[in-house]
């Protein structure tokens, strides 16, 4: 790995202050100590808008106020599929009422199937997934949607919910272009994370020129999956531009127009301020 003195830092990179971190969990114990920080130091690098993701209801209360006091935050909630076996009626109910009196709440989830670890049974993640799938078609809200080791079972319950068409963000791609052709065609967006900077993700990578920039959001995922050249690190907003740079010379553009077009992107489908 190259001396941190070799590192292009983000503040360098010179991007447009027009950049969306459209998933990050800011209100975890990662961020608690130094929050303020983490803002400036994306803020500097270009990031205006921080979508953050809360995971219960709980979590919203908790962390709401503190976040919401920062410029160009925006929140989506939902229950994770590692949760899911907590999903009960009175919560899809809170949740239903909590979007109803924030209009910082911009989007359900993150929510889907993860079973690649199964920390809830598979049956219970289902449920779970398909009762917020409904509930947010219910309240006409944007999907965000976590899917890990079951794209097929995510796409059969989409399509078989007749989500085709609505707006739905497939949050963390990680895979090939067969998928992301699969969801770009039922009119859907995906979001390119940072491992899209590591030399072995030959699936993403190959990907990433197949996917238009009117489709595509970045995210970070934060504290995880930081990109190169922190990879091991905690990661954070500002890393955002390293999964910029990576995604534009794997697309044979520039940094800015990547930045700039998926910027515009994020703010569209979240329906942000310009």
């Amino acid at each position: 790995m190259s001396s941190k003195k070799n590192i292009s830092m983000p503040e360098t990179f010179g991007l447009p202050t027009v950049g969306v971190e459209t998933h990050a969990h800011l209100d975890f114990p990662e961020f608690a100590e130094d929050l303020d920080q983490v803002v400036a130091r994306a803020q500097a690098a270009g990031v205006v808008w921080f979508g953050n993701v809360f995971l219960s209801p709980v979590a919203y209360r908790l962390h709401h106020t503190r976040l919401a006091a920062i410029p160009g935050m925006f929140f989506t909630l939902g229950i994770h599929p590692h949760e899911a076996d907590t999903l009960t009626t009175e919560m899809l109910a809170d949740m239903a009422t909590l979007f109803a009196d924030d209009p910082g709440l911009r989007a359900f989830g993150e929510i889907g199937l993860d079973f690649y670890w199964n920390r809830s049974p598979r049956d219970a993640q289902v449920r779970a997934f398909q009762d917020q799938l409904a509930l947010a078609r219910d309240l006409d809200l944007p999907v965000v949607v976590h899917s890990r080791e079951a794209e097929t079972e995510t796409l059969a319950i989409l399509r078989d919910m007749d989500f085709t068409d609505r707006p739905l963000l497939w949050h963390c791609f990680g895979q090939g272009r067969d998928l992301a052709e699969a969801v770009l065609a039922n009119g859907w967006h995906i979001s390119i994370p940072g491992p899209v900077t590591f030399p072995k993700s030959t699936a993403l990578r190959q990907a990433v020129p197949h996917i238009p920039l009117s489709r595509m959001v970045l995210e970070t995922d934060c504290p995880f999956l930081t990109p190169q050249p922190f990879r091991g690190k905690r990661n954070e907003p500002a890393y955002l531009c390293y999964t910029a740079q990576a995604v534009a010379e794997l697309r044979n553009q520039s940094i800015h127009e990547v930045w700039s077009a998926c910027g515009a992107t994020a703010r569209a489908f979240f329906q942000l301020a310009p």
